[in-house]
């Protein structure tokens, strides 16, 4: 038994929800994402809970809230709760001016109306920069609208621009259960997490011990579930989540997803910096003779991206970091490059966002996941994904439609000579790229970038 058929029988050998793949929706743009989200909301009965990164202060933010507090208004005893990244909501915008972030929003509303809604902050650890809550998943009665966006402007195209992203609506109670009670057991039991509406929070320096406890549960943490037989008429679920670089459950999986890949395996991410684990895994692909295609932004995709034309900030060097990996990549495999087996496309749209994560193997799995597939998701970050088993096929035209959806604003790079090196480079990310280089930096942002 070769190596690749070992590792699809490990991943076989998970436990799985039993799907009918007519209740698993693909919504292909983030417009329709934000008017699905909405109308769900508007006619949600039971529950409401939603895990973002973040919910801004910005107009789509504010309609989010909006909603949520009209369906709590008309039916008190609905079950809300947003859960998101308590260091991310007590701040500004990276480079703007210290304020008290959008937890002011949260408290604005929770002082204006009769019924309140729980936003929670949650703490993965003592500082933002060392793990925060990219945990994905909004579940609302028995449906789990699934994608790797977070709840802000740009993510829901609300004006001229997006965040194009994943975006996934699956009907199945067993999942949404399962996904509401690890958020409820989990997450809101835990004395870390608290109030963000509330006028006077604790400092995190007090949560420390609370902090400490939560991120060793979150360590061996699970999603609950009864594993169901699957028919040939059905799909299998498997939901996932992982924290930390010791014992990750879900970084075991992804890599022993990749290494299961036979014919085709196609990833999708936003930063190029693959931790090594995954890097090594699709070189063992492209040697067994696995085509391969990687879909990534391009540097002027990248939402840290500032056009040369405005003034310089030091976060702006960051997509020219990834483009730098990346080449390097490229030119290591030019000749697997040459004969199509590695497809490299780069996406651009205008002046639009690239967010994109996930991965597909052989045209029987997919992951639908916000893990970035770098260090800071491998080894800082609360992550999460929901494994899409079709081993009969019945979502291949959804799946083969998301994916052409996906290339259709892609350019397939032909050479990594395609790729701009650093000489090119305008002069102020040359001066901040070598100065990182000089004293050996570059290694220590690519674990926590």
């Amino acid at each position: 038994m070769d190596s690749a058929t070992a590792n699809k029988q490990l991943i076989d050998q998970l436990p799985r929800i039993a799907h009918r793949p007519d209740q698993l929706e693909t919504l292909l743009d983030a417009a329709s994402f934000r008017e699905r989200l909405l109308h769900e909301i508007a006619q949600a009965k039971h529950r409401i809970y939603l895990v973002a990164l973040y919910l801004q202060d910005d107009e789509a933010g504010r309609s989010i809230l909006d909603a949520l507090y009209e369906a709590k208004q008309k039916n008190p005893v609905l079950d809300i709760k947003v859960l998101v990244d308590w260091h991310r909501a007590q701040r500004g915008l990276i480079g703007a001016d210290k304020s008290d972030g959008n937890a002011a929003l949260y408290r604005h509303y929770a002082e204006n109306y009769t019924h309140k809604i729980d936003v929670l902050g949650v703490p993965v650890r003592n500082r933002e920069v060392f793990g925060v809550l990219h945990l994905k998943g909004f579940v609302i009665d028995d449906n789990v609208i699934y994608s790797g966006a977070s709840l802000n402007d740009v993510y829901l195209a609300q004006h001229d621009r997006y965040r194009y992203d994943r975006y996934h609506v699956i009907k199945n109670k067993a999942l949404a259960d399962c996904m509401a009670s690890f958020i409820g057991n989990t997450l809101v039991a835990s004395d870390a997490v608290n109030c963000l509406a509330q006028p006077n929070r604790p400092e995190t320096k007090v949560l420390k011990s609370a902090i400490r406890d939560l991120r060793a549960r979150l360590q061996s943490a699970s999603y609950s579930f009864i594993s169901q037989h699957i028919n040939e008429e059905q799909v299998g679920l498997t939901p996932m989540v992982g924290l930390g670089k010791r014992k990750n459950y879900l970084n075991t999986q992804i890599c022993t997803l990749i290494a299961s890949a036979h014919e085709e395996l196609i990833i999708c991410t936003p930063y190029f910096n693959p931790p090594r684990s995954v890097m090594r895994e699709i070189r063992r692909a492209l040697s067994r003779g696995v085509v391969v295609t990687i879909i990534i932004g391009d540097k002027t995709a990248n939402d840290f991206y500032i056009p040369p034309s405005e003034p310089f900030k030091t976060i702006s060097g960051l997509p020219y970091l990834y483009e730098i990996n990346l080449r390097n990549f490229a030119r290591k495999n030019e000749a697997a490059i040459a004969k199509r087996q590695l497809r490299i496309n780069l996406w651009k749209h205008d002046d639009n966002s690239f967010h994109l994560k996930g991965i597909w193997v052989d045209r029987s799995y997919m992951l639908l996941t916000g893990n970035n597939l770098n260090p800071r998701a491998w080894k800082l970050d609360l992550e999460n994904a929901i494994l899409v088993h079709d081993r009969h096929r019945l979502l291949e035209e959804q799946m083969q439609n998301e994916i052409n959806t996906i290339l259709a604003h892609t350019q397939l790079i032909g050479s990594y000579k395609q790729i701009e090196k650093l000489e090119h480079y305008p002069p102020q990310v040359r001066k901040l790229l070598k100065r990182i280089r000089r004293v050996r930096a570059d290694h220590l942002l690519n674990q926590i970038l």
